[in-house]
């Protein structure tokens, strides 16, 4: 007897070795990166995402966070990088993706919502869907939207009221060909930069000035090297989580609706901390230097309709769907 209870717990040993190693094999590992700061909402909500996956995945799906440019020197080259496999998962805005997916265009007008409750409705709604779908065809899986806010314009020379105050002022913009027409109309003139590259650029003065939502603006420090900020509120500027189609292909049904759960509960909550962001740090800006101007917004609407003219037809029929937007419908 005493033998056998022996063999029996060698061959107890030797099993549990034995599978030891395949239940951590088994382990399914994603890789999200995103261009900004781990204070800034995307990561709130990234670390959002995550908590739900792996704690209702029961461990067997990790998630880990790359913030700042870790895989990528910019938005672009993160959604490249989930078309080329070096990127999983990628939480970011949709302004780089009219380069992927003309009808992306459609949220880069401007003046396009008149608030965020409009926003919101739009992008979970048949417009949004839609418009999310079209990356299936270029080998992204969008899997709910967040936000980056309503983009502000920052410089280092003058206070910005009208649009003619933007007159020559050399302006960081993402690759977007609708922010570069925004402000080509105004007559500054916009250059497109890797985010990674604008710190730098502004400190330098390589550019006068940059232009987005006030997270980004606090978050990155803009402060300390731009000393006036404009509240144009110019373009509403979506964002979303997505993942390269080849990887969300390969989960199971169970982790599949799982992904899609917890990046609709991470959005509401990415939008929850963007606002509250945004309220508390209008107010710290102001403490830390900059001087805030609220311009007459209608002045830079009115200003910027020519953008409408030059690119609604690149939308073909869906130049429809701009259309019900502006009407509210």
């Amino acid at each position: 007897m005493k033998f056998r209870s022996i063999v029996a717990f060698v061959l107890l040993l030797v099993f549990a070795l034995a599978v030891a190693p395949t239940a951590e094999a088994a382990k399914i590992s994603f890789k999200l990166g995103h261009s900004v700061s781990d204070q800034h909402p995307y990561h709130l909500g990234a670390e959002k995402f995550k908590e739900i996956v792996e704690k209702e995945s029961g461990g067997e799906i990790e998630i880990a966070l790359f913030p700042n440019n870790q895989l990528g020197t910019g938005e672009r080259d993160l959604l490249e990088g989930l078309q080329l496999g070096t990127v999983d998962i990628y939480v970011g805005s949709t302004g780089p993706m009219g380069g992927f997916e003309k009808k992306f265009m459609l949220f880069d007008f401007p003046f396009l919502f008149k608030d965020k409750a409009q926003a919101y409705s739009v992008l979970d709604g048949e417009i949004g869907q839609y418009v999310m779908g079209l990356l299936d065809k270029i080998g992204i899986k969008g899997l709910a939207w967040y936000e980056n806010g309503f983009r502000h314009f920052t410089n280092s020379k003058r206070p910005v009221n009208t649009p003619e105050d933007a007159k020559g002022l050399k302006l960081r913009t993402m690759e977007n060909k609708i922010h570069m027409a925004l402000w080509k109309v105004m007559g500054a003139d916009p250059t497109p930069m890797a985010w990674g590259e604008v710190f730098t650029a502004l400190q330098q003065g390589t550019v006068d000035g940059q232009e987005n939502p006030i997270p980004i603006i606090f978050v990155q420090k803009i402060y300390e090297v731009q000393k006036h900020l404009a509240l144009t509120g110019h373009v509403f500027s979506p964002a979303m989580i997505a993942i390269a189609e080849a990887k969300f292909n390969g989960l199971s049904e169970e982790h599949k609706a799982l992904f899609l759960k917890a990046a609709k509960e991470s959005a509401l909550y990415q939008r929850e901390q963007i606002t509250r962001m945004e309220d508390e740090q209008v107010a710290k800006l102001k403490e830390l230097g900059m001087q805030v101007t609220e311009p007459d917004v209608a002045l830079f609407r009115e200003a910027t309709k020519p953008v409408y003219d030059e690119f609604k037809g690149e939308l073909g029929e869906d130049a429809k769907l701009l259309d019900q937007i502006l009407s509210g419908n």
